[in-house]
């Protein structure tokens, strides 16, 4: 009966490790899409710092690295980032005489992969927390 055994712990080893095998797809991965996010949004000359929720792009996109780097190959890393984006502003409290009190900040409406742009994004691999605050944090519900 040992014959009889051997094709089952075959079959049971061979599905194991065709399991171990999968690609990075086959795994669960959070999609780009936007999700809530706490932020801080604070500004120079306003000794309060509000901790507000908004949607931020989030998310896993598929990347490539060659594995032979030369200095001609080009690294192109797509990274989760906006697509549509609304802005919206408020007033920060008690800001000093001739500080302009408002402050615009992005509300991801829709996400995608594609290239990091430096202007708009962080683009580092460690950056502060969204919610980090330099000053006195206050909490700010919109609903």
């Amino acid at each position: 009966t040992l014959m009889s055994a051997v094709p089952t712990y075959t079959l049971l080893l061979f599905l194991s490790l065709c399991h171990l095998l999968a690609p990075a797809q086959a795994v669960y991965l959070q999609p780009c899409e936007p999700m809530n996010q706490t932020i801080s949004v604070e500004k120079e000359g306003c000794p309060k710092c509000l901790l507000l929720e908004t949607t931020i792009c989030s998310g896993h996109c598929v990347s490539k690295e060659p594995v032979l780097k030369s200095h001609s190959s080009l690294l192109s890393q797509h990274v989760c980032t906006y697509r549509d984006v609304r802005y919206e502003t408020i007033r920060l409290p008690d800001c000093a005489r001739g500080v302009d009190p408002h402050v615009t900040y992005p509300v991801a409406l829709n996400c995608g992969c594609s290239l990091c742009m430096m202007e708009t994004s962080d683009c580092i691999l460690q950056s502060l927390s969204p919610d980090f605050c330099m000053n006195q944090r206050t909490i700010l519900s919109i609903y």
